[in-house]
């Protein structure tokens, strides 16, 4: 008799009606009684004094209830990891999107023409814009209050790479860059708080990927107890990492000005907005160093890779982590020495970002083995699977990969055979006589699930059997367009053996859902399903206990077909007879499920140890057409095949899949942010330019590929940023075997592919 029936298949988004319908309410569409609208004033400069604020003419305006700057916000700082972020620039801006004042009132219409009438003084700064700059020891300090420029520096040591360098037979030497990236979600932010609501200080309602971290915030910045203050998640048009902590800044804005008038305020950014003051994806300065023997062993690898961090530290610790975990990629190298750092700069702040560090240091390390193997007579197949992880191997920092099936050789195999690649990258290392060419390139890849020795990672979740049956679920992790609605309501589901149509899954309150950290490191699946999973399991150890006394089984108990069997398949109860039973007893059917990671470690100073407590893999593979005309590039066929453990949706994991490799995609060709000295030049996607289906490849091969693992519910891992992560290196390797020319610099555009130059000068 089949246990299992929800998990592990293609089920519709429990979301999906209310959203294509337009039911379905997002951050901007909440109205409140006597709402006001707020407006922030942003800075004229990247970098300077603020001399004088004059908000007399502003307050005088019709409609006008509040105007406010640095000096009316109880505690102005706020910040995830380092509490550097400017709620309002008090003394000095530090980039182009600080705002400086902020005001509400009885309209939009009145809030933007009152906000021009506030008049600011500055006294123009000399700047840092780039990491070069920012390392000078004579270099302007960025950050009110540091020595230097420095946000962080993580070593990684493994053997002596000095020894190592000496040994090889080759040693290469490149550098890599990658751009300012935006995030490009398709709903910009939205905030709404409401004061003095159901017994707390303040409700906030909207676009907020981690509804924690902003609780966080926000309490901060009022001086309040957590408790006072509740955060209730709306729709998302979208987030990818985007809206964290510029969400929470405009939850502490609205916060303030919403106590002040005793009114909810309403912040809604437009496109403009959005884009000046939003964080971006950290663009990376890396310089590699591989030693290698003439068979194409890897005997050694130097790295230094350095990250913008912007005007603050936003999560520049966390993302630079990443990056040095995972800088030889998942290659078996004896001797390493690894560096990433992150610097302040005057440019737009970087943080969060699909892929968290891996996309850059990928990009880089993918387009170096396939350098090392031309220089070697090697095919790029032939060097990867000379040194690429396979069960029991050591990472750079020397873990053990014993815990779960290390899958490279199955995904690179899977992604390679479906896009015929082999066959192709024989065919198109003949000459082509058209100035139409085509070429063929792949990238493989490991990722640490979860947030790894970043913090201790635990979810929560509650799992409420009502007495007709049917079940409330609440999550700690938020619903972010990822589809975890669906994946925990499947798990719920699977458990308790019931229809996904009996599961009602409510969106994340913080004063209801468990705390269980920021929705962020693709670890919803295997963290949160995890906690949902516990959740129902304690309430079948309650139902068996009840079973026992009421029906007289004590055997194994089947869930399935919203009823319970004996383990012979004879019918016990129906779920809600049993469930109505249960309440009319006085037993209680609702459940708090807790899951924590297991134990990870980590040395500081070497870069030694554990970091993550187990690894998805993945081979992405991408098939160009180059214009050698005129630069135009366009991607014909992608496949892409990567281990999730267990997809618990399937048609989930494709999707994420689809997106995944459309976004890297724009990464690799065609997005860059165009600013200069701290001014942003693409502030809308007139200019900055981004994907449509006219440039997706015409064919995305998606490949699930599944080795359960132990730690996930039911084997699940991840794919949310690991689809993501491998795009650009592919597509730049495919490019360089259709041009002839090693291209190492992000984007690939139009005038680096048609003249082959690089920022770097390496040939």
């Amino acid at each position: 008799m089949p246990e299992k029936k929800q998990v592990n298949k293609s089920k519709k988004r429990v979301d999906a009606r209310a959203k294509v319908t337009g039911k379905a309410k997002f951050g901007a569409d909440l109205k409140f009684h006597n709402m006001l609208y707020g407006q922030v004033v942003r800075t004229e400069y990247p970098h300077a004094k603020i001399i004088n604020i004059n908000k007399s003419k502003a307050e005088e305006y019709p409609g006008v209830e509040v105007v406010m700057t640095a000096e009316d916000i109880p505690n102005n700082l706020f910040g995830v990891i380092i509490e550097n972020q400017q709620v309002l620039a008090e003394d000095r801006v530090l980039y182009i999107g600080d705002g400086v004042a902020m005001l509400a009132a009885r309209s939009k219409k009145a809030a933007r023409e009152a906000a021009k009438l506030i008049e600011v003084e500055y006294e123009e700064l000399p700047g840092v814009y780039g990491v070069e700059e920012a390392r000078q020891a004579d270099s302007p300090v960025v950050m009110p209050g540091e020595e230097n420029n420095q946000v962080i520096h993580h070593p990684l040591r493994k053997g002596d790479v000095s020894e190592g360098l000496t040994e090889a037979d080759i040693v290469m030497e490149r550098k890599y860059t990658t751009q300012f990236v935006e995030h490009a979600y398709i709903e910009p932010e939205a905030v709404t708080v409401v004061p003095e609501e159901r017994n707390t200080l303040v409700t906030v309602y909207g676009a907020v990927q981690n509804p924690n971290a902003t609780r966080d915030a926000v309490a901060n910045v009022l001086d309040c107890d957590l408790s006072k203050v509740r955060i209730i998640q709306d729709n998302m048009g979208g987030s990818f990492g985007g809206k964290d902590e510029n969400i929470s800044a405009m939850a502490c804005r609205a916060a303030v000005m919403a106590l002040a008038t005793n009114k909810p305020v309403q912040l809604v950014n437009s496109r403009e907005e959005s884009i000046i003051e939003s964080y971006k994806r950290h663009p990376y300065t890396m310089n590699y160093k591989i030693g290698a023997k003439d068979d194409g062993e890897l005997v050694a690898m130097e790295i230094e890779a350095v990250a913008d961090s912007g005007a603050y530290a936003c999560q520049t610790p966390f993302v630079t982590w990443r990056s040095v975990v995972q800088a030889t990629g998942p290659y078996e190298v004896p001797n390493v020495k690894t560096d990433t750092y992150g610097f302040y700069t005057n440019s737009p702040y970087t943080g969060a970002m699909r892929g968290y560090g891996s996309p850059p240091v990928i990009f880089a390390q993918e387009s170096m083995m396939d350098e090392l193997a031309a220089e070697l007579d090697l095919t790029p197949a032939e060097i990867r699977r000379k040194n690429m992880f396979k069960n029991n191997s050591r990472t750079a920092s020397n873990q053990k990969l014993d815990n779960h099936e290390v899958s490279l050789t199955e995904v690179m195999d899977k992604a390679l055979s479906a896009i015929d690649y082999h066959d192709k990258y024989e065919k198109y290392n003949q000459p082509q006589d058209s100035t139409i060419k085509r070429g063929i390139g792949f990238a493989i890849s490991y990722r640490g699930v979860s947030l790894g020795a970043e913090a201790i990672d635990a979810a929560g979740a509650i799992v409420s059997v009502q007495k007709d049956g049917s079940i409330i679920l609440y999550s700690g992790l938020a619903e972010n367009g990822q589809g975890l609605k669906t994946v925990f309501s499947q798990i719920a589901a699977e458990e308790l053996g019931v229809s996904l149509e009996r599961i009602t899954h409510m969106e994340t309150d913080t004063s209801v859902s468990p705390e269980s950290g920021s929705t962020v490191a693709s670890r919803s699946t295997l963290v949160g399903g995890s906690a949902v999973k516990k959740a129902a399991e304690n309430i079948k150890t309650v139902i068996a206990e009840f079973v026992a006394e009421e029906y007289d089984y004590s055997g194994k108990i089947i869930y399935r077909d919203d009823a319970l069997y004996t383990k012979e398949g004879e019918r016990i109860v129906a779920f809600p007879e049993l469930a109505a039973t249960a309440f009319h007893n006085g037993v209680f059917l609702s459940s708090y499920g807790w899951y924590k990671a297991p134990g990870i470690s980590w040395d500081e100073e070497t870069g030694q140890g554990r970091p993550y407590f187990t690894y998805v893999y993945g081979c992405q593979a991408a098939e160009v057409e180059v214009d050698t005309g005129t630069g135009e590039v366009k991607v014909v066929n992608m496949s892409a095949a990567h281990d999730v453990g267990k997809a618990i949706n399937p048609a989930n994991v494709r999707g994420q899949i689809y997106g995944g490799a459309v976004m890297a995609l724009g990464h690799a060709l065609m997005e860059d942010l165009g600013f200069s000295k701290g001014f942003i030049k693409h502030t809308n996607f007139d200019e900055y330019l981004i994907p449509t289906v006219k440039d997706a490849p015409e064919n995305i091969e998606a490949i699930i590929v599944e080795n359960p693992d132990p730690a996930g519910p039911y084997g699940a891992k991840s794919i949310g940023e690991p689809a993501m992560e491998l795009g650009g290196a592919a597509i730049n390797n495919a490019i360089a075997q259709a041009t002839g020319r090693r291209l190492r610099d992000l984007p690939l555009n139009l005038e680096r592919v048609l003249l082959g130059r690089n920022l770097s000068k390496e040939d």
